[in-house]
C-alpha cells in the first residue's frame, strides 16, 4: 500500500471523505444520498397484512449513513423526509406526506447517524463489524417505526410487531449480508 493511500484511508474517515473536500462535494453527497434513498424506496413489494411494503429504502438509508458519515447521512435523510413531506413522491410506492409508515423514515434519520458514527470508527472495514452495524441500524429503524405504526394505525404492540417487524426480518438479514461484502470490499479496493 502506498503512503498516500495509507494516509487517505485511515480510521476516522468514511468512504465519502476520500473525495476532495469542499462544500460543493458535501452538498452533492447530501442531495445524492436523499435521491438514492428516494429511488430505492420505489423498489417496493407489498406485504400481505401489513401497511408497510418491503423496500430498498432502509438499505439505501443505512448505506448513505455508512458511506457519508453521521452528519451528512443525517442531512441526506432529513432532506429526503422534508422533501417527501413537501410533496415529492419518493416515499415507498411513489407516496409523499405523512403516512402510517412515516415513523420508519424518522428511524432512518436516526439510524443513518448511528451507522455513520460507527463507520467513522472503522465499523465498515470488516464483514463482521459491518453486519453488526447494519443490524444495529435496522434495530434503530424498528425502534422508532414500529411504535409509530402502532400509534398511527391504532394497533396493539403485538399487532404492530406482526405487521411492521416480523415480515421484514429475512430481508433485513439479506441486506446486512450484502453490506457485509460491499463496504469492506470497497475499502480493500481503496487500499490498493
Amino acid at each position: 500500500m502506498s503512503t498516500a493511500t495509507a494516509t487517505t484511508a485511515r480510521t476516522g474517515q468514511v468512504l465519502a471523505d476520500l473525495l476532495p473536500a469542499s462544500r460543493v462535494r458535501d452538498a452533492a453527497l447530501v442531495l445524492g444520498g436523499a435521491a438514492l434513498t428516494g429511488l430505492a424506496a420505489q423498489i417496493a413489494v407489498p406485504v400481505p397484512g401489513s401497511p408497510v411494503p418491503v423496500t430498498g429504502q432502509t438499505f439505501a438509508a443505512l448505506l448513505v449513513g455508512t458511506t457519508l458519515g453521521a452528519g451528512r447521512g443525517f442531512l441526506s435523510l432529513a432532506l429526503y423526509a422534508l422533501a417527501g413531506l413537501a410533496g415529492v413522491p419518493w416515499f415507498a410506492e411513489g407516496s409523499s406526506g405523512v403516512a402510517v409508515s412515516f415513523g420508519y423514515i424518522l428511524g432512518m434519520m436516526l439510524a443513518s447517524t448511528v451507522v455513520g458514527a460507527l463507520a467513522r470508527r472503522g465499523a465498515d472495514r470488516s464483514a463482521l463489524r459491518m453486519a453488526g452495524t447494519m443490524l444495529l441500524g435496522e434495530a434503530v429503524i424498528y425502534a422508532v417505526g414500529v411504535p409509530y405504526l402502532a400509534a398511527a394505525a391504532h394497533l396493539s404492540a403485538g399487532a404492530a410487531i406482526a405487521a411492521g417487524l416480523t415480515p421484514f426480518l429475512i430481508g433485513d438479514a439479506l441486506k446486512a449480508a450484502l453490506a457485509m461484502g460491499l463496504l469492506p470490499t470497497a475499502w480493500k479496493l481503496v487500499e490498493r
